[in-house]
């Protein structure tokens, strides 16, 4: 059963998706080099084709990438990146995850990457060249295992209230990124109330400023007005709790459907 899907970005060769099975490789680079039995150094031969049930190779034709560049390693549930370059830090996307992603350093062999559906990018001198790979659809455990022994209920670590003002806030602030910009601006304050004003008619700047603070004792992320020692002040508040949501999963995609209708003609 194939486990890994590789679809290639535009100019590389062949240009249709590699499957992987679990346990088979895709070398990729400038000129790419394929593994004998032998798996030693000494024991790699030039290849320029992608197909048959053996190591599998991808021609990316650019002067910015090494010769061989990386290789890609398919696993039953996920796979594994090596970057064989000497200076270059490869970065793998999740595009579904609003900026998550891992760095792969220079050198770095067999790194793990858990995403369900992965963006490759490759530096090639001016220019970011990218493959998507895809992984087997993740499993899950039973959350309501019957053998699970009874007890007090484990304390949330955030407790958020989706029905609340201070959450339909927060998911404003989450929306660019969460629409895929992953590296999108955060709304300004007056941009939030606009957005919200067709469901809260009577929102505010000063309404929706209470709320981003209440957000930020709600969080943790500074003490109460009741705390003897308020802290230093916090800077960059909107960035630090869209940062914390956003790494923790605690507004996903599926909650952007509480926001009111974007106008017509607005980016979604």
């Amino acid at each position: 059963m194939n486990s890994i899907i590789v679809v290639p970005g535009p100019t590389m060769s062949p240009a249709a998706q590699i499957r992987l099975a679990p346990g088979q490789t895709l070398r990729f680079g400038r000129e790419p080099l394929r593994r004998t039995g032998t798996g030693t150094a000494t024991g790699l031969l030039r290849d320029t084709g992608g197909g048959g049930s053996g190591p599998h190779t991808l021609h990316v034709p650019h002067a910015g990438v090494s010769r061989s560049a990386g290789e890609i390693t398919a696993t039953a549930t996920y796979w594994s990146l090596s970057n064989f370059s000497r200076s270059a830090t490869y970065v793998v996307e999740n595009p579904e995850g609003a900026g998550e992603h891992i760095k792969i350093a220079p050198g770095r062999l067999d790194a793990p990457v858990p995403f369900e559906f992965a963006r490759l990018v490759l530096p090639a001198g001016s220019e970011l060249l990218t493959l998507d790979v895809w992984a087997p659809r993740h499993d899950y455990a039973d959350r309501d295992d019957p053998g699970e022994p009874a007890g007090e209920p484990t304390v949330l670590p955030f407790p958020l209230d989706r029905s609340s003002r201070y959450f339909l806030v927060l998911t404003a602030l989450c929306e660019p990124r969460l629409r895929g910009e992953p590296h999108a601006p955060l709304p300004t304050v007056e941009q939030v109330v606009e957005r919200l004003k067709p469901s809260w008619p009577a929102a505010n700047r000063a309404a929706v400023q209470w709320n981003i603070d209440y957000l930020a004792v709600k969080l943790r992320l500074k003490p109460g007005p009741d705390t003897v020692d308020p802290g230093p002040r916090l800077v960059g508040k909107k960035e630090t709790l869209v940062s914390l949501a956003l790494r923790f999963d605690l507004v996903r995609e599926t909650d952007l459907a509480a926001l009111p209708a974007a106008p017509t003609g607005t980016a979604r």
